[in-house]
């Protein structure tokens, strides 16, 4: 491994404890502690604990903060309450993708989620930006733990001894534990419903011990990358590096959630408003069921009677739906549903609406999935 990669905390400890390390996203994090298989089901099924060190974050601080990011990334940031969040997107110029960001507001900043290897893209971005405003952007030393699934709710508040207040996406808050100070974000990173803990990294030992003491009474497991990539695969969740980047359009992604049209300008405004007026783009990211038990690789070309006509960016085998699935990017004329394609390698194919899995709701242990 690059020795010059960022760690997990919890890196030495989860290797003792038999877990295969790897990279994601500029850190060297758990990939898997068992079988992925079956650590995407216990997620599915009942609940599953990751290491998010992956994830980084930073601040905005000064009475300017709110207004000075509004007017640069792709949403409305200052009807953002105190407690609550929202996600959107740092473009350039070109309206292309730079960056995707969580952002949520604090009683005194505003706190900024991100991949850990788009931090400095993203501060240095900003800071770019600053003409006489009174804002300040740091980065933040704070990991996460992310727990997912049907029962997270209860296996969170057992690690914190805590009970949950009614929690909308992207809501808040600030609380402690073991005298550690903690944000508990209300935020699903695969269909079901998450939530993610906030602490310095000295903090995250006690979290992680506290959470997986309780896991035979909540059916869970600890979780790697690998399982976290197809449970966002069947969640049809866009990942910066494989369906996000430099050269995708907001819309192309269908981002409509990190998009305000109401708020005015910002960076990149005009050409994503001129890309809705238009009323399409030419590409747009789908999803695609592929008859073979080998997931194709990202770049793999798709095609109709042989003419190019998209191309995979994430599959996987999903083991809640049982078939070969993938994330891929059509053009806009074959989005239709059952649009029979062919992988470049000759493996037939079929065009499905995203999600590929929908969570049911508050039913621990139902597993609902998305006809095909």
């Amino acid at each position: 491994m690059n020795a010059d990669l960022m760690r997990s905390p919890l890196a030495d400890y989860h290797a003792s404890q038999g877990a295969t390390l790897a990279e994601y996203h500029g850190v060297i994090v758990p990939s898997r502690f068992t079988s992925p298989f079956q650590e995407h089901l216990a997620v599915r099924a009942a609940a599953g604990i990751f290491d998010f060190s992956f994830r980084a974050k930073f601040a905005l601080t000064g009475r300017d903060a709110a207004k000075f990011l509004h007017r640069i990334v792709s949403n409305d940031i200052k009807s953002v309450s105190v407690g609550g969040g929202t996600y959107a997107a740092l473009l350039n110029p070109q309206g292309k993708i730079l960056a995707d960001l969580r952002v949520y507001a604090a009683q005194d900043r505003l706190l900024v989620d991100t991949d850990a290897d788009l931090r400095f893209k993203a501060t240095e971005t900003l800071r770019r930006y600053i003409i006489g405003d009174q804002v300040q952007v740091e980065p933040l030393d704070t990991c996460a733990l992310a727990f997912e699934g049907p029962n997270a709710p209860g296996l969170l508040e057992k690690t914190l001894h805590e009970d949950l207040p009614a929690m909308k996406e992207f809501d808040h808050f600030a609380t402690n534990f073991a005298g550690f100070p903690v944000r508990v974000v209300r935020m699903s990173n695969t269909g079901e419903e998450g939530y993610e803990l906030w602490a310095a990294p000295k903090a995250m030992m006690g979290l992680w011990g506290a959470a997986c003491g309780q896991a035979p009474s909540y059916g869970m497991l600890p979780c790697g990358t690998e399982a976290l990539e197809s449970l966002r695969i069947e969640a049809g969740i866009p990942r910066y590096g494989s369906e996000l980047g430099e050269d995708t359009l907001p819309l192309e992604a269908n981002l409509m959630n990190a998009l305000s049209f109401n708020k005015g300008c910002y960076i990149g405004q005009e050409i994503v408003e001129r890309t809705r007026s238009r009323g399409h783009v030419n590409w747009k990211l789908a999803g695609v069921i592929v008859e073979s038990a080998q997931p194709p690789a990202p770049g793999e070309k798709l095609t109709i009677d042989g003419n190019e006509i998209g191309e995979v960016t994430s599959a996987c085998v999903s083991p809640t739906l049982q078939k070969t699935i993938a994330l891929a990017y059509l053009r806009r004329e074959h989005l239709e549903p059952g649009t029979q394609l062919r992988t470049a390698s000759g493996r037939a194919a079929e065009v499905t609406t995203l999600p590929f899995y929908h969570a049911a709701a508050s039913v621990p242990g139902k597993i609902t999935t998305n006809p095909s």
